[in-house]
């Protein structure tokens, strides 16, 4: 593993400090590497969902799309609840 020094003003690191209290990290570095891993996984978020937008729609998103959607749903949840105490959807 790398290590990497930054250096805060007072108040970012008493902020830090307090984030590390708070939220049960060990150590500054523990947040700083959740902070990180998260910003990756909303840029690769944000990179899909422009895909997605910039890609041309396969099917289109008419009624009909939806009527067969809420069938393939409602057909889940029957199956689903059908395993579940004799079918009692408990």
């Amino acid at each position: 593993m790398t290590t990497v020094n930054i250096s805060l003003p007072d108040a970012l690191q008493s902020f830090v400090d307090e984030q590390v209290g708070a939220r049960g990290y060990g150590n500054s570095s523990e947040y700083v590497l959740e902070l990180i891993r998260k910003d990756r996984d909303r840029q690769r978020l944000r990179d899909l969902l422009l895909r997605g937008a910039a890609s041309p729609p396969e099917v289109a998103a008419d009624a009909d799309y939806f009527d067969r959607l809420r069938g393939r749903v409602l057909e889940s949840g029957e199956r689903s609840s059908a395993g579940n105490f004799g079918g009692t959807g408990v």
